[in-house]
């Protein structure tokens, strides 16, 4: 499954928001230095969607607008 995500690091609140079948806006109180916010975005992933994190993984990990790959089995 491949999902477009556009992530907000530094938020005061975190949110997931899904806008289509395959397209979310994401919220992170973690900011983009040292890979924090994108290692929280796979543990939400991993969550929502039941899956293990290292079945997650991220195309575009330094845009803001990212492309996520979940390997569901």
């Amino acid at each position: 499954m491949i999902l477009n995500v556009k992530v907000k690091p530094n938020s005061k609140k975190e949110l997931i928001q899904k806008v289509s079948d395959n397209e979310y806006k994401i919220e992170l109180k973690e900011p983009p230095e040292n890979n924090k916010a994108n290692k929280r975005l796979i543990n939400l992933f991993s969550k929502e969607f039941k899956v293990p994190a290292k079945n997650i993984k991220i195309k575009t990990p330094s845009s803001r607008n990212k492309i996520i790959e979940i390997v569901t089995q």
